[in-house]
């Protein structure tokens, strides 16, 4: 196992070295000189070549990137052009509630769209099933800010149930922390919900055509036992994949719906340094996100050889 591991670790870097490539080319893709762009139309020529000197962009492209990439390795991930604040300190003052965003909404995920899949394959064919194939179809198709508007609109300014927009910290009660995060967590939510009810319900479907089923039934078993025991275990894995690689609608989820809902978070952080054309920033939360992305493939790796022992390490 442990092997098996250490060979998934390796085989992680080149991805990470070519989306460090990519993040730290995202300044020399973006239109026009970077250095003209942060100066603005007012810079004198000397403005713009300090600033560029300032972002190393006289330099040539691969001692450039040497020098970025060493930094990184040693946890600099640059400064802000904006604010001169450090990029990781920037970062872990929006972490909190992206982190808190996502976790609320993972967790609803499971709570809804699990029992909704495992119900949908059990009354297959009948009005209940169609009925919650037609909620994932309908859930699937709306973006995150349409969900989210209406929700706003209804539950926030209409009925006054909610708060529309902010984030409270966890540190001043469990309440206020989850009252503000409840919209942007179904708003982000009904997308993943739907993929995951319907991964389940295929999954479940053919775990219940097994033959072990059938003995369960034989023997006695209540239908709670075989569909949550017998059936959900075994169904397990990709169900697990699927919740896994959910993460990245997340994480792309949580820059549409932190704006929507004024969320002081990492989604935030991105739309305010894309706008400013704060390269430092954005090449840091690009690279914060596909780590994330790549280190939650390899858990799913890892979990998947656990669960599912025909896989040889």
């Amino acid at each position: 196992m442990l092997s098996y591991i250490l060979r998934r670790l390796v085989a992680t870097l080149p991805v990470m070295a070519i989306v460090a490539l990519f993040v730290f080319s995202l300044l020399y893709i973006a239109p026009g000189d970077p250095a003209v762009v942060i100066a603005g139309d007012q810079a004198s020529p000397e403005d713009v070549e300090r600033i560029r000197q300032s972002l190393g962009l006289d330099r040539p492209f691969l001692i450039q990137f040497g020098s970025w990439v060493w930094r990184i390795l040693h946890g600099d991930l640059g400064t802000s052009i904006f604010t001169n604040l450090p990029v990781s300190t920037m970062i872990g003052q929006r972490l909190g509630p992206t982190l808190s965003l996502m976790i609320v909404t993972l967790l609803l995920t499971i709570v809804v769209a699990v029992p909704l899949g495992v119900i949908a394959a059990w009354k297959a064919g009948s009005f209940i099933d169609r009925a919650i194939m037609g909620f994932a179809v309908f859930g699937f198709s709306l973006p995150v800010f349409v969900v989210g508007y209406m929700l706003a609109y209804i539950f926030a300014l209409r009925l006054e149930w909610l708060p529309v927009q902010g984030y409270t910290p966890l540190t001043e009660g469990f309440w206020p922390w989850l009252e503000n995060l409840i919209l942007p967590a179904v708003a982000l939510g009904c997308v993943y919900i739907a993929l995951v009810a319907r991964i389940t319900r295929a999954a479940m479907l053919e775990v219940l055509q097994q033959d072990y089923i059938r003995t369960a039934k034989a023997k006695g078993l209540g239908q709670g036992g075989i569909l949550f025991i017998h059936a959900l275990k075994n169904a397990a894995v990709p169900i697990v994949t699927v919740i896994g690689i959910g993460i990245a609608l997340l994480i792309g989820g949580a820059v549409v719906t932190e704006s929507v809902f004024a969320i002081p978070g990492l989604g935030r952080l991105t739309i305010d340094a894309i706008l400013r054309r704060d390269y430092p920033v954005i090449q840091g939360i690009v690279l914060l996100f596909s780590f994330v992305y790549v280190l939650v493939n390899l858990m799913i790796d890892v979990t998947y050889t656990l669960v599912d022992p025909r896989i040889r390490y």
